[in-house]
């Protein structure tokens, strides 16, 4: 089979532009009175692959069973010498962290949209890493590739053509959502719910009612990863002056210590003092840096149910999901739960299971429900 590209303007058609979702998952949508059946399918010759397009990490769940993430970095070589060394034009994830010095380092959606600052280098930077999650999936050069991207809230509004442009020379057929609506798509989750994705630039909320969401039924803080990151270093410089440390040690630090719970494990790190490794207790600095995105968030659910239909707010102040890299802050389900309580009167908060893959199942689940029919249509 010959893979024809699609142009920008094709692939412009995004899945909000192209789904009707109703009850229980069997919607059709009618155009030019033509009806198409939504459901999963297998087609020979092409690959569907959903990609949650992140802050922080870039997964990829894909029809060919393929599994797989990684960090939201690229790098390219300074100079002669750091090509000579690392012998490749491109690093990705972790493996660019580890060589940044010696590299032009880029983290295309930093604050949650692809960044303005050298806005050129940064969609390089965003196609080489849709290119290189592609490329892990492993399709056959004689499959077409059909993904769903799963993007930040505020990257599929205002960075959408950028996003599609960058996926175009890797992709057959794309379409863009947001990162919310994924998670709730693969879950079967479309009716009165509420879905917080925290990821490392932003925490976007959405609240989903059997339609697609508009901009109305959607909120975007800053309060999530990175500001975790920034606060729990600020607070460890004021009470510990003397320990050295840069952001990727406050990150892994994070990663592994990250608690809200009332019961805490103890935070004991080893930071450089001049040079020597010194042992610091740094838990009630790290808790009160998570605690820091609990109101914010309650505070944007408390506008999303405030503003809707008042008969069903309480149906959706119960069904709160917790997504995204974030969710893994341990209790901090519960300490959402408590903020809703006194604030709300009531709430339910669930994590989801898979926070690294769930927005990608959802959108490979998307790729699969969209009509055989409607594929081909984007020629």
């Amino acid at each position: 089979m010959s893979k024809s590209k699609k142009t920008a303007e094709d692939t412009e058609a995004s899945i909000d532009e192209s789904v009707e979702t109703h009850g229980e998952q069997t919607a059709t949508k009618e155009k030019n009175d033509a009806s198409f059946e939504f459901g999963p399918k297998s087609e020979e010759g092409v690959l569907y692959l959903g990609i949650d397009l992140g802050t922080s990490r870039t997964s990829v769940t894909a029809s060919n069973g393929v599994r797989e993430t990684v960090a939201s970095f690229v790098g390219y070589p300074k100079d002669v010498v750091s090509r000579k060394l690392l012998k490749r034009d491109v690093l990705f994830g972790d493996e660019a962290v580890k060589h940044r010095l010696s590299l032009n380092f880029y983290r295309p959606l930093e604050h949650g949209v692809i960044k303005d600052g050298d806005a050129a280098a940064n969609i390089k930077a965003a196609k080489d890493l849709i290119g290189e999650i592609i490329r892990l999936a492993k399709p056959r050069k004689d499959e077409l590739v059909y993904a769903v991207i799963g993007a930040p809230a505020q990257a599929s509004i205002h960075n959408k053509d950028a996003i599609l442009e960058a996926a175009k020379e890797t992709v057959d057929s794309v379409m863009l959502c947001s990162e919310p609506f994924s998670v709730a798509y693969g879950l079967d989750m479309l009716d009165d719910v509420l879905v917080i994705d925290i990821g490392a630039g932003t925490t976007d909320l959405c609240r989903m009612h059997g339609t697609m969401p508009d901009d109305a039924d959607q909120v975007t803080n800053t309060f999530a990863g990175d500001h975790v990151d920034n606060t729990f270093a600020e607070l460890l410089t004021e009470r510990f002056p003397e320990a050295q440390h840069t952001i990727q040690m406050i990150k892994s630090i994070k990663e592994r210590y990250a608690s809200v719970a009332e019961q805490l494990e103890p935070a004991i790190v080893q930071l450089p003092v001049n040079g020597k490794p010194t042992e610091f207790d740094v838990t009630t600095e790290l808790r009160q840096a998570c605690q820091s995105i609990v109101e914010p968030i309650v505070e944007g659910l408390a506008q999303l149910i405030s503003t809707f239909d008042p008969e069903f707010q309480e149906r959706l102040k119960n069904r709160v999901l917790l997504a995204g890299g974030g969710s893994m802050i341990k209790g901090l389900d519960s300490a959402i739960e408590r903020q809703m309580h006194e604030r709300l009167g009531g709430g339910k908060c669930v994590r989801v299971e898979e926070p690294v893959y769930g927005g990608a199942n959802g959108a490979l689940k998307i790729a699969h429900d969209m009509p055989g029919d409607y594929w081909e249509k984007l020629k």
